[in-house]
């Protein structure tokens, strides 16, 4: 062979060897397609409710990276750990927007040799929300067995709606236990007087939650809502209570029957509830309490209530032994906390708030109590145990004008035997009364069977007397009485046409009232670190300032195991329990839409 064929063919296989070897580097260094991205296509709904973001990720070199923009601005974001697929989801919950807004989401993924896909947009149309259907409840007894109201409608009571039958007293002919949704809206109408009745036998559940409360008030517009737009709620049970068998009927005439013999009776479930604008007169001066408590035993749960703008006491409790806690009465007509009947339950951290001028001509108080009408010793005694309640009066500063109609911050009278325990009261012509004007409650105090106990009392600075208002008041026979005259914190004068004065034992009020644990009196509100805009439209502060120093590390007395311990005086420390649930401006809120 020449040498020039050789050559030739040496060539040839360097050639075709290096064309292998390029060959199998270039195989080798060959990039696979970029990352894509396939959505679940165009969303909606309505706000509040919750939409799922969702896509399919392919991504040949690995997943490096998936960013997630909201409207431009970063949303959510995850790591890639070299998968070649990945199935993205994110719950987002639709925000308070105007109908047919659109929310974008737009998804980008980046692979391993930092190739990036499409960028994807999901977008998420805001819809209207269809309004509720509104079901009229007609007068009448509902179904007996389980009856469900849901928070997807409306609720319109048309006079006396109620829970259960018991048309002849004492005979209990349907049993209903009516639950009632949480978010749940029920209206009163004005001209049929619409009121909620649980009769004896019969239950309610009607558990709201913080986000989601369950409010009964007025069918009114925005800016027309008044006090007595409604009845209320009211729940009749079968614990005992001191009247005769004749008299159990609430005041009104409208078969509310209540009492028994059953202390553990359980009348249902309250939690997270507000009634408003309640309070419709049912006979002329006979008016439904916002919430009318008969009689209810110890097996009944009851927590976050607000009362807001009833026409007379916003909480009364006749006879039984209901336990609460977390109680707004909001500027309601007539008293906050009223006990009457042999109340004996007990209740912990209580907000009452007066408006300046709305009082009733009884007199309003933030606590009234009495065993009964007459004053009688009859048995059970009315002797709640209230802790931690704060009673807010009508008057901030001695410019602010109030209505003649207030009285005392606690007026304890007609032969009960309440106690008060770490409580303050501001804002109040009078802080304390023992009244005996009908039945002992002197005789009680003396005895320690009326007790308070860490209460602190403060005046207006540059208001009346030493602090404390004076004017002049009908009493309940009609008389005409000069209040407060000498400028007391505890009053020492009966509110009779004589102005008698009062001792308990030896003592006169106040001396008895400073002998007891923990009571203070102050001139002025500024050591209890209460918040000026407690006195304003619109919701308060309740968390005490720095100065709250008269409230704080108060010495505790001994409670029963239903109370929760606590070093402070008052409902609140630094903890608003009314955060979200309640309201303090229900006169604008657009209920139906």
């Amino acid at each position: 062979m020449k040498l020039s064929n050789m050559k030739a063919i040496k060539a040839i296989a360097l050639l075709l060897s290096i064309t292998l070897v390029f060959n199998a580097c270039t195989k080798e260094d060959e990039i696979k397609p970029a990352p894509t991205v396939t959505t679940s296509g165009n969303l909606a709904g309505t706000v509040g409710s919750k939409v799922q973001i969702s896509a399919t990720i392919n991504a040949p070199e690995g997943i490096k990276q998936v960013n997630v923009l909201k409207n431009g601005a970063a949303f959510d974001a995850i790591t890639g750990n070299g998968q070649t697929t990945l199935t993205y989801t994110k719950e987002y919950t639709i925000e308070n927007l105007p109908a047919g807004s659109i929310v974008n989401f737009t998804i980008q993924v980046i692979d391993n040799k930092n190739q990036t896909s499409v960028l994807t947009t999901v977008p998420v149309t805001i819809a209207a929300i269809p309004p509720k259907q509104v079901v009229v409840v007609p007068a009448g007894s509902l179904a007996a067995g389980n009856v469900a109201w849901t928070a997807d409608k409306i609720y319109k009571l048309t006079g006396f709606v109620r829970v259960g039958e018991e048309a002849v007293k004492g005979t209990i002919t349907k049993k209903t236990v009516l639950t009632i949704e949480a978010g749940t809206l029920i209206i009163g109408d004005r001209a049929s007087k619409g009121t909620l009745i649980v009769q004896r036998g019969s239950q309610i559940i009607a558990n709201g939650t913080a986000d989601k409360p369950i409010v009964m008030t007025s069918e009114r517009a925005p800016g027309e809502r008044e006090a007595g737009d409604w009845g209320g709620l009211v729940i009749c049970g079968q614990a005992p209570n001191n009247l005769q068998e004749a008299d159990r009927e609430l005041e009104g005439g409208y078969g509310a029957f209540h009492g028994g013999t059953d202390p553990a009776d359980n009348s249902g479930s309250l939690k997270y509830v507000r009634v408003e604008f309640a309070g419709i007169p049912i006979n002329p001066n006979q008016e439904v309490n916002s919430f009318t408590f008969g009689s209810i035993g110890s097996a009944t749960f009851v927590d976050y209530l607000q009362a807001s703008f009833g026409l007379d006491d916003s909480f009364e409790w006749f006879g039984g032994n209901v336990n609460c806690k977390h109680l707004i009465a909001y500027k309601g007509q007539d008293d906050d906390f009223d006990t009457d009947n042999g109340f004996s339950g007990y209740v912990q951290y209580g907000i009452g708030i007066r408006g300046t001028t709305v009082a009733d001509i009884s007199g309003s108080n933030g606590f009234e109590c009495d065993n009964n009408a007459q004053g009688t010793a009859l048995l059970p005694f009315t002797s709640a145990i209230f802790a931690n309640m704060s009673i807010i009066g009508a008057k901030n500063v001695a410019e602010t004008s109030i209505s003649p109609q207030f009285q005392h911050a606690a007026q304890l009278r007609r032969n009960c035997k309440q106690k008060i325990y770490n409580t303050v009261m501001v804002g109040y012509p009078w802080g304390v009364y023992i009244d005996s004007i009908l039945g002992d409650a002197k005789g009680n105090a003396d005895k320690g069977e009326i007790d308070l106990q860490n209460v602190v009392v403060a005046g207006v600075e540059g208001w009346g007397v030493n602090f404390w208002g004076t004017g002049t008041v009908k009493n309940a026979l009609g008389q005409n009485v000069t209040f407060n005259p000498a400028g007391t914190p505890v009053r020492e004068t009966e509110a009779n046409a004589a102005g008698t004065a009062i001792l308990i034992g030896t003592k006169k009020p106040s001396d008895w009232f400073a002998g007891l644990k923990g009571n203070k009196v102050l001139d002025n509100r500024k050591p209890t670190g209460l918040n000026d805009n407690l006195w304003q439209v619109g919701r308060p502060t309740f968390a005490l300032a720095a100065s709250g120093t008269a409230l704080i590390n108060a010495p505790l007395p001994t409670l029963p195991a239903y109370f929760d311990k606590t070093d402070y005086v008052g409902a609140f420390k630094d903890t608003d329990w009314t955060a979200t649930w309640a309201e303090f401006n229900p006169q604008t809120v657009v209920y139906v839409k």
